[in-house]
This record gives C-alpha cells, sequence and structure tokens, in this order.
C-alpha cells in the first residue's frame, strides 16, 4: 500500500530555518502532484506549497519568498525548505500527493501523518 513518510519538523526561533521532507513508498507509477498542507490550532487546512509532474510550483501567499518546494521524481520524494519562519507558520504539516499506481489505470489523492513545527521565541 502507498504510504507518504514526513520527516523534518520541529522547534525553531522566529527568522530561523526548517527543511521537511516527505517520501512515498509503495506500488507506484509515477506522482502526478505533490506537496504540503499545514493546520494550525482551530484553523481549517490550507496549501502551504504544491509542485506537479511538469515542475511547476504553486505556493500560498503567505510563503512566497520565504518557502521553497523542490522534489526527487527518481525517490518519489518532495522537499519544503522554510526560512524566515514566523509565529504564526507554527502548524502541523501535512505532505499530500497525487499519485498513479502500478499496474492500473488507478491514480488516487495521500495524505501522511503529519509532523509539528513550531515557531516560537
Amino acid at each position: 500500500q502507498v504510504q507518504l513518510v514526513e520527516s523534518g519538523g520541529g522547534l525553531v526561533q522566529p527568522g530561523g530555518s526548517l527543511r521537511l521532507s516527505c517520501a512515498a513508498s509503495g506500488p507506484i507509477s509515477s506522482t502526478i502532484h505533490m506537496g504540503w498542507y499545514r493546520q494550525a490550532p482551530g484553523k481549517g487546512r490550507e496549501l502551504v506549497a504544491r509542485i506537479d509532474d511538469g515542475g511547476r510550483t504553486d505556493y500560498a501567499d503567505s510563503v512566497k519568498g520565504r518557502f521553497s518546494i523542490s522534489r526527487d521524481s527518481a525517490k518519489n520524494t518532495v522537499y519544503l525548505q522554510m526560512n524566515s519562519l514566523e509565529l504564526e507558520d507554527t502548524a502541523v504539516y501535512y505532505c499530500n500527493a497525487g499519485l498513479r499506481l502500478l499496474g492500473t489505470t488507478q491514480s488516487g489523492i495521500y495524505w501522511g501523518q503529519g509532523t509539528q513545527v513550531t515557531v516560537s521565541s
């Protein structure tokens, strides 16, 4: 079965940096898109950044110029480099992927378990 495993969350001071990673494993033929969402306490889940199979990227306005998404297609892995972190970036960050499965015409949307990012002085 398909799994998304995230890593790289933690506690950082305002202005600091973190790098999140998400590796997809299982019977994957190819990725359609991979990205990151986040959910802060008391708020809904929102898109942070995503990258599609053509390398096109999309960012939330609140993170443009501070966050950068990249991928390693051979490893089915997506990265989120987060710089100049702000208190408002505190949230659980979820990896999201649209994947085509091996041996079928099926595709689906998959989620990771989430990783906590806390920005605090």
